[in-house]
């Protein structure tokens, strides 16, 4: 009995993990297609890749998306990061319930109403969609997720190392740069990290906000898939993967550094 429960958790598994990943291998095999149908096999090559670089309106949507998902995840990381020190430290102050719905709302709303409540706003205050318009956007769209990261953080941190840090004089602010941004920093970074991707990934509320000269990957790529799909589209989607991948394992690397490598943390004092 234990033995078929073995073999069917085992058989779930490669299912599960078969239906995750093998449509993204086969993007990444085909991408090396030296055929120009995707469905025709014709022997591996790279010459996509390099028609690819020579593609300016690819290269410029990705350079546009680049520019807003590290904008976008920075600012986005700054305000849900002083968010949940809000709704975690300052207790049920006036106005609290409110806070934490307008910072919790985009994540229960469809992209579509997000999309298109931004673009009600923009076009009732004369905001000329664009860059700064889609940055905004991604902004509203990803500041709860980093709230939501951080919190959790927050909520199972231990505050006699803050308080022993001020008893010894220290002031709030030192407490927080020395003591407890280090602490939480990997709820931090981790926010970013999932802020960075789903603006990178984001096609619903930028199709509502872009403007002229902003056009995002995602938009670019969905536009010319309607017209069939090119080796290109194989080629720029791997090269995303691959940079997705390269920072997760950079990341869970880093983590695990820190965590053998960390020394004992000194309280600081004043002086």
């Amino acid at each position: 009995m234990r033995r078929g429960a073995s073999w069917f958790s085992i058989a779930a598994i490669g299912l599960g993990l078969a239906f995750l990943y093998l449509p993204i291998a086969i993007l990444v095999i085909y991408s090396f297609n030296a055929s120009r149908l995707v469905t025709v096999w014709a022997g591996w090559s790279t010459r996509w890749y390099v028609e690819l670089f020579h593609d300016q309106a690819m290269l410029d949507a990705a350079w546009i998306s680049l520019r807003v998902g590290l904008l976008s995840a920075t600012v986005a990381t700054i305000l849900g990061t002083l968010a949940a020190l809000a709704l975690v430290r300052m207790g049920r102050f006036r106005g609290r319930l409110l806070f934490s719905g307008m910072i919790y709302a985009p994540l229960i709303l469809p992209e579509v109403i997000t999309g298109l409540s931004l673009l009600l706003l923009f076009v009732a205050a004369s905001i000329d969609r664009g860059f700064w318009t889609i940055v905004i956007a991604h902004i509203t769209l990803t500041v709860g997720f980093v709230t939501v990261i951080v919190q959790a953080r927050l909520l199972g941190f231990d505050r006699s190392i803050e308080e022993a840090a001020m008893d010894l004089g220290a002031p709030p602010v030192k407490t927080f740069f020395t003591i407890t941004l280090p602490l939480i920093a990997p709820a931090v970074a981790a926010g970013w990290m999932l802020a960075f991707a789903l603006s990178l990934d984001d096609l619903v509320i930028a199709s509502f906000t872009t403007g002229p000269g902003a056009t995002t990957l995602p938009i670019r790529i969905y536009s010319e898939v309607r017209l069939g799909v090119k080796p290109e589209i194989n080629a720029i989607c791997t090269i995303m993967v691959a940079v997705v991948a390269i920072g997760v394992i950079a990341a869970s690397l880093l983590s695990k550094l820190r965590g053998e490598d960390r020394p004992a943390m000194p309280v600081p004092g004043a002086i």
